[in-house]
């Protein structure tokens, strides 16, 4: 299992409506919390070992309504 968090900025007013879809229509994304900064939101998303990180994000991220742009960060441990 692969752990990665994605960074996302949205059209102006949109970052409810994007989140709302990502948490209903990826099952992958586990979590979307609403952020201050750059970037409006943060994803958790959790994928099988073999899928590309890249095509995930590229194809079922960034698709998504209301997205500008993403960054995303790759895990390698946990801790806890």
């Amino acid at each position: 299992m692969q752990t990665i968090f994605i960074l996302v900025k949205c059209e102006l007013g949109k970052a409810y409506e994007v989140a709302d879809q990502a948490v209903q229509s990826v099952e992958q994304v586990s979590e979307v919390h609403s952020i201050s900064g750059s970037y409006d939101l943060l994803m958790k998303c959790y994928l099988d070992d073999a899928t590309d990180i890249g095509h995930f994000v590229t194809s079922r991220i960034q698709t998504l309504p209301g997205i500008k742009d993403t960054y995303t960060y790759i895990t390698f441990k946990a801790f806890s």
